[in-house]
């Protein structure tokens, strides 16, 4: 004699089938969402922290040389693919500059305008 399963256990694991790839399916888009939330956030930090450098290193440079050197020094610091405007000026023994880079979406150059602004200041000095 051959030992035969009930029906009712052939049933209940057939039921099953294919449960875990429907459920990979399901979830799939929000984890692609979340990847996605989660590197927009790094970028936006990462927009923060390349205007403060930028300003930071023009505001040292225009104290030295003047507005045009600051501009330049802003500019070499963030690349190219960035949408960004420099300001620099003197405010009474301080040199400082502003840099204005727009908030990107997943990747710089593709942005919605927002600014995000860095602010650097140095004491003027005399170059000998």
């Amino acid at each position: 004699m051959s030992a035969r399963r009930p029906v009712r256990a052939v049933r209940a694991a057939r039921g099953d089938r294919g449960q875990v790839a429907v459920e990979f399916v399901g979830m799939v888009p929000l984890i692609l969402l979340l990847v996605a939330a989660v590197w927009e956030c790094v970028l936006i930090g990462y927009a923060f922290s390349l205007a403060g450098n930028a300003a930071d290193e023009a505001a040292r440079v225009g104290a030295v040389h003047g507005g045009g050197a600051c501009d330049a020094a802003a500019r070499r610091h963030v690349g190219g693919a960035w949408n960004m405007s420099v300001d620099c000026r003197e405010s009474g023994d301080v040199y400082k500059a502003t840099v204005k880079l727009n908030l990107p979406v997943f990747f710089p150059g593709l942005d919605i305008g927002t600014p995000i602004t860095g602010e650097g200041g140095s004491a003027k000095e005399e170059e000998d």
